[in-house]
């Protein structure tokens, strides 16, 4: 078998793609494969040109709801597979789109929700086509009966689901920032709170009926502004997105469904990834605003469930998708010492499909493989959470922050007016920006409605390893609120940021740079309040009285250096990242009425039997 040297120079490989190199080496054919519910699904295919039962090849499959384009036999990708390591080694390489999407028949649905009972051929999932879809390409391709599929966000759904009662020759899979459960944690809900822009933003676009097959994708949404707060501020109660989205029936859907009922429940994806079967490398990025969420949770479940599985988790440095694209050396201010993706693509991701696709040697990945943000390391674990040592940082009074809990009682109170949000970024921009999630928070901290506590400068470096987890004390004067917990770096005054320009100072005077006590932000959730006690069934706060909100937040592997401090905010709205809270009691939240928005005022205790806290796990040296 033909093989190239696994360590062979990123420059020979990454420049063996193109399209022109494509069209020379592979043949393209377009096909629609049968289910077994007989829909059939449009399917592009790339086969070397030298395969035959003689010289066959393994499949890299991506199944996918935003098009396998460009559409047309003549017509052809400029790179395939996960990166262009693949077409350069190549193999056979399937993209399909999924049921009712683009060029495919059928019906489509949001999550498909999966059927764990399937009586007859008319019981379909995404499970089952992503079986037949094996099944038909082992009769029809000369395969050499090995198949790997892969696929980023809405495709790493795809993958995940693909993996359940999976074909047998489907050997290796990587779900990367694959959508799990779009109420607790992805894409458009965190905890419970709506992740307005995202979700707007995304549905406006993509959820569109297709009432015939199409490879038009329809024309983009347009807000008429740059200024996503303006925007979403001015449109107000989330009814009048009803008229905006009027065409858009997924979107009226969630917002019949404001509670985590039967109709979000059968969209989680966890209780169904279990006895896992092919080898799997969960991929996810530390600063992945959208599903990071996603991968830290259907690794957990698949490793968890499949005692016998081989179940492997990737977590970088990156934004959504962002080690696929680039070298993966910095997000915003945030830099990283090296060049992370550009790392994962070659020493990770192309020898694991490699390995298990054409038999090269084993990698040998550990079950964890995670870069410390802050430190700028890769760190292999044999369990993920690693063993830590739990401790408290207490809020104390004046602003401070110890691992001490406080001696006496005290609280400390802010008003949040709805109509006054707190932003979630200092600049303009219409969407969720990627970068909010290294974001310097200096902005937010000279906020009246946003409560800082910082540690003095750090006598030693501390490491955060593995989940956060608040447990405040609080009141409102109203009935609901929110509860947004930021875990911050705050570095030393004489930061420079790698890439900013060194300036002299003024008559040849100190430089000072403007990076200087960059307030990094390292991990940021809320708590929807209302949801504090469980998703399913809110609950209200009586006004008044003190209440634990308490909840976890998603994982971190992060250094905070010597000498920086560890700052935490707290507050409860975070605009127009996650909707707003009318903060007066409305059942279904989603149908609050202009009037029901009212500024209230809330409270954190900082001390007594119960006082406010965030719990860590530092790893030990």
């Amino acid at each position: 078998m033909r093989r190239l040297p696994l360590l062979l120079a990123a420059s020979t490989l990454l420049s063996a793609q193109g399209l022109e190199a494509v069209k020379a080496k592979y043949e393209k054919r377009e096909v629609m494969v049968p289910m077994r519910d007989g829909v059939k699904l449009f399917t592009a295919i790339y086969v070397p040109k030298d395969a035959s039962p003689e010289q066959p090849y393994p499949v890299v499959m991506q199944r996918t709801p935003y098009s396998v384009a460009p559409y047309g036999g003549d017509r052809f990708k400029a790179d395939l597979g996960p990166s262009p390591l693949f077409g350069a080694e190549g193999f056979i390489f399937v993209y399909q789109d999924v049921r009712g999407r683009l060029m495919s028949e059928g019906t489509f649905v949001n999550m498909t929700p999966h059927q764990v009972v399937k009586a007859g051929p008319k019981d379909v999932d995404e499970s089952t086509d992503t079986y037949d879809t094996v099944d038909w390409v082992l009769k029809h391709l000369p395969t050499n009966g090995r198949v790997g599929q892969w696929g980023i966000s809405y495709p790493g759904f795809y993958t995940a689901a693909g993996m359940i009662d999976a074909h047998p020759a489907l050997k290796a899979v990587s779900p990367q920032a694959p959508i799990v459960d779009w109420f607790t944690g992805d894409d458009f809900h965190r905890n419970g709170a709506l992740w307005l822009p995202h979700a707007f933003n995304f549905m406006v676009n993509f959820g569109r009926p297709r009432p015939v097959p199409t490879t038009d994708w329809g024309k983009p949404f347009e807000h008429g502004m740059a200024d996503g707060y303006a925007y979403f501020l001015r449109m107000g109660s989330l009814l009048h997105s009803r008229d905006v989205a009027k065409d858009i029936p997924f979107w009226l859907e969630m917002l019949e469904h404001p509670n985590y009922d039967a109709f979000w429940q059968a969209r989680n994806l966890r209780p169904h990834l279990k006895d896992i079967r092919p080898a799997v490398l969960t991929v996810g990025g530390f600063f992945d605003a959208e599903n990071l969420y996603g991968a830290l949770q259907v690794y957990q479940a698949a490793n968890g469930n499949s005692p016998r599985g081989d179940v492997k988790l990737v977590m970088g440095p990156w934004s959504h998708g962002g080690w696929s694209r680039g070298e993966g050396e910095f997000l915003g201010k945030a830099h990283f010492g090296s060049k992370t993706s550009l790392h994962f693509r070659e020493k990770v991701e192309f020898p694991f499909f490699m390995h298990h696709l054409k038999g090269a040697p084993d990698p040998k990945l550990p079950e964890a493989t995670m870069f410390n943000t802050g430190a700028n390391q890769w760190r292999s674990f044999e369990a993920w959470p690693p063993k830590t040592a739990p401790k408290k940082l207490y809020f104390l009074p004046g602003g401070k922050l110890a691992f001490e809990a406080p001696k006496a009682g005290a609280r400390i109170s802010f008003i949040s007016d709805p109509a006054k949000p707190v932003p979630f970024i200092e600049n303009v921009a219409i969407g969720m920006t990627k970068e909010y999630m290294t974001d310097d928070q200096r902005f937010a901290a000279t906020r009246p409605d946003v409560l800082v506590f910082q540690t003095e400068p750090l006598a030693e470096d501390l490491t955060f390893a593995g989940p956060l987890l608040p447990e405040l004390r609080v009141a409102t004067t109203g009935r609901d609120a929110d509860w947004v917990v930021k875990l911050i770096d705050v570095h030393p005054d004489d930061y420079r940021d790698p890439l900013e320009p060194v300036v002299e100072g003024e008559r040849g005077g100190p430089t000072y740079p403007r990076s200087g006590g960059y307030q990094m932000l390292v991990r940021g959730e809320v708590m929807r309040g209302r949801f504090r006690d469980s998703f399913s069934k809110p609950e209200p706060f009586t006004p008044g009285q003190p209440t634990r909100v308490a909840y976890r937040m998603n994982d971190v592997l992060h250094t905070f250096k010597k000498g920086h401090r560890i700052m935490i905010q707290v507050q409860s709205s975070w605009f127009p990242l996650m909707d707003r809270n009318p903060q007066t009691w409305v059942a279904n939240i989603n149908g609050a009425k202009d009037t029901d928005f009212q500024a209230q005022t809330h409270t954190l205790f900082l001390g007594g039997p119960q006082p406010s806290s965030l719990e860590v796990h530092l790893l030990q040296p």
